[in-house]
């Protein structure tokens, strides 16, 4: 065993050692993971619009607040950029530092305003921040709105600069609101979504599952009908589903196949069963003559007579597998026609020639019609094999004493060559299938006057090599009409 089978073999036994997920398991499984990304998405945008929502109101709040200090400290401006100083009689809206003092607890659930300098120092501030102080941060130049924390709660925070007419930051204006109730709810929704989220995935890959499990069905029947299938009963087929859909296709297109399948097992069969019988014929016949021949001294002409009888029988032998190699040579694609321009009545005159020898053992005339010296394009050699089919059959099946007639017909983009004969005929309804391997008409017919069934479907396969249609006419006890069209060189 080479180093290639043998890891092919360790790849087989790695691949069989785990466990392989379901059909309906793979399409519950990723239809789950496509949705819970789309779900993840979905509450992750739904979490960040509402929280962009809230504290936008509270930074509406916060601006209002603004608005309202500025409207009671005389500015009528909401733009701080109007601001040329900071005097005491503008913040008289902020209690007095003594009155701070004197507020013991700090209140949480109002607003907070402080005052700072641009160093940070505070100026004044409201009595609900008493001695605590909101934070400030130095590195903001603009107006600012941010979380922080503040007494252990979280409070929104608007930093605000005040400037002169020269543009100078001259202090800072914080305002704060607590977050309490906000937080609380998004808190609440994040809950919800973290909680709820599993929950909807399992359920989702249960429904998933089976309803899966319900539109694979089908494809459980085709499994089933597929393990039960042998030679026996090659006729059972998939029923077929109520929707036609893509597992309807899949379930038609299987019965097709089975069709075809049993069709060809049936062909194969009749083969095994005619090849066998036309080659134990002969052998046994070989055999036999030769046994007898041995028992005894003969006299010479008896030796002959015997002798051509088994040369006889052989090349019937060789013929059958000579006509098996080539249909096996035509189906393995090795075989690539020579396609050359040729003079289509040459080669015809060539095989009436070859063929004159068996058409005078029955009597047989092959006469040729419109002897028109037309030009096709075709491989001779295997064109040569086709000609020969066609007449060996019509010689086989005419009468004796009839004759074969040849015509050659040019037409607008085709040569037309008919070939009739005055032999049995084929019926209508099995004129299709004579193209097809070992087909007989008549199967009760012998080894001695009936062939293989191979002959037309040589004709068949090798012209359709060429693109050289083929087609028949035919009357039971009349006739039969072969005609082949070449496309003109």
């Amino acid at each position: 065993m080479t180093n290639k089978n043998l890891s092919i073999l360790k790849a087989n036994v790695q691949w069989k050692s785990f466990p392989v997920m379901s059909l309906r398991n793979r399409i519950a499984f990723y239809y789950t993971v496509a949705t819970a990304f789309l779900i993840a998405v979905v509450f992750t945008i739904t979490y960040i619009i509402v929280e962009n929502v809230v504290y936008r109101q509270f930074d509406e709040k916060i601006n209002q607040e603004v608005s309202q200090i500025l409207f009671k400290a005389n500015i009528q401006t909401k733009d701080f950029k109007g601001f040329a100083s900071i005097k005491d009689e503008q913040v008289d809206t902020f209690d007095s530092e003594e009155e701070s003092k004197n507020n013991d607890k700090i209140k949480v659930d109002t607003e907070f305003i402080q005052l700072v300098n641009r160093t940070g120092q505070v100026v004044k501030k409201s009595s609900t921040l008493s001695w605590c102080a909101l934070a400030f941060n130095p590195n903001q130049s603009g107006t600012a709105y941010f979380n922080n924390i503040f007494m252990d709660s979280v409070v929104r925070q608007a930093q605000i600069p005040l400037v002169n007419r020269n543009g100078i930051t001259e202090g800072y204006l914080i305002v704060a609101v607590p977050l309490k109730n906000a937080i609380i709810v998004l808190h609440d929704l994040q809950n919800v979504f973290l909680y709820s989220f599993p929950a909807i995935i399992v359920t989702l890959f249960v429904f998933t599952r089976i309803i899966a499990g319900k539109s694979i069905r089908p494809i459980d029947k085709v499994i089933a009908t597929a393990e039960r299938m042998t030679q026996k009963n090659l006729h059972q087929r998939i029923t077929l589903p109520y929707h036609h859909d893509e597992l309807y296709r899949l379930s038609a297109t299987i019965n097709d196949l089975l069709d075809r399948l049993q069709e060809a097992f049936q062909r194969e069969k009749q083969f095994t069963a005619d090849a066998s019988h036309e080659l134990k014929t002969p052998l046994a016949s070989v055999k036999g003559t030769l046994e007898v021949l041995i028992r005894k001294p003969r006299d010479r002409e008896h030796y002959e007579a015997r002798i051509q009888f088994c040369l006889m029988e052989l090349n019937r032998m060789a013929k059958l597998i000579d006509q098996l190699l080539m249909l096996a040579r035509y189906e393995s694609s090795t075989m690539k026609p020579n396609i050359e321009t040729i003079l289509l009545l040459p080669h015809i005159e060539e095989v009436i020639a070859r063929m004159k020898a068996s058409a005078n053992e029955k009597n047989i005339s092959i006469r040729m019609e419109n002897a028109d010296s037309a030009s096709i394009a075709a491989d001779p050699a295997i064109l040569e094999m086709i000609f020969v089919n066609i007449l060996s059959n019509a010689i086989k099946y005419s009468p004796y004493g009839s004759f074969i007639t040849i015509t050659i017909e040019r037409k607008a983009n085709t040569i037309d060559c008919s070939i009739t004969d005055q032999g049995i005929g084929i019926p209508d309804e099995k004129i299709n299938a004579v193209f097809e391997r070992f087909y007989r008409v008549d199967t009760s017919r012998n080894s001695n006057t009936g062939g293989f069934g191979l002959g037309l479907s040589i004709v068949k396969k090798l012209a359709d090599l060429q693109k050289i249609t083929v087609s028949l006419k035919s009357e039971k006890n009349i006739g039969t009409t072969v005609i082949l069209k070449f496309p003109s060189a």
